[in-house]
């Protein structure tokens, strides 16, 4: 019995883990692919959204692993 137990510790352990590195990558393919879109986008749609071609920019050429909120000049 304590087996099991010792068992069913360990594999809820390892669930746990596998999970704590899989949120973050995914926010980071997440803003990877958000990005990557924003580079894309036309001037016009940009507009629309309130920022500038150049803030786009700097926002698409950020690290997939910075994903704190984007520094707005002020």
């Amino acid at each position: 019995m304590a087996d099991m137990v010792a068992g069913s510790r360990l594999r809820l352990a390892w669930g746990f883990r596998r999970r704590r590195w899989r949120l973050p990558l995914r926010a980071m393919l997440r803003a990877v692919r958000t990005r990557r879109e924003l580079a894309e986008a036309e001037d016009r749609t940009l507009r629309d959204i309130g920022i500038s071609p150049a803030e786009a920019l700097a926002e698409a050429r950020r690290a997939p692993w910075d994903l704190s909120p984007p520094r707005r000049g002020g």
